[in-house]
């Protein structure tokens, strides 16, 4: 009998890779020349949202793209941030907050699961709280659902990752 393959589809970020990403920011708002004297603030509310306050929206953009940057070269998907609308803070200040994307959300997870069973591979795939578990018998059926699922990765605008693969 053919032993059963499997491996989960999960959408997670590095906790520590995110704490230093966000350390590195505050440290280059501080040193900037453009954005040292702005009374900048950036902080990570436990491990759910990263919250930006400065003196105006350029100031605010630019932030955003250094966040963006360092999240990059710590391997950490820009993906997992979800911004909301730019808000006035106290004192003419403008705040806005990032949450942070964790776990396929119930809508998702049966897009994914839709999208495997759509593409007529040889695998069955089953929503397991915040994942998704693909199985099947043959690893080269696995192989293409991943790469099926990662050539989709932008209309999901989640990032996903592959773990638990046996």
């Amino acid at each position: 009998m053919a032993k059963e393959c499997s491996f989960d589809v999960v959408s997670e970020f590095d906790k520590q890779e995110l704490l230093n990403a966000v350390d590195q920011v505050k440290r280059e708002v501080g040193s900037r020349f453009d954005l040292k004297d702005s009374n900048s603030e950036i902080e990570l509310e436990a491990d759910k949202a990263i919250i930006i306050t400065t003196n105006d929206e350029m100031k605010l953009r630019n932030i955003y793209d250094i966040l963006q940057s360092k999240l990059v070269k710590r391997n950490l998907s820009t993906r997992i941030l979800d911004p909301q609308g730019v808000e006035n803070a106290l004192g003419g200040r403008v705040k806005q907050t990032y949450n942070l994307k964790k776990g396929l959300t119930q809508e998702l997870a049966k897009k994914i699961v839709a999208d495997i069973k759509e593409s007529k591979i040889k695998v069955q795939a089953s929503i397991q709280g915040d994942q998704v578990r693909v199985s099947g018998k043959d690893k080269d059926d696995l192989q293409a659902v991943i790469k099926m699922l990662r050539g989709n990765e932008e209309k999901y605008d989640y990032p996903l990752q592959f773990t638990n693969y046996r």
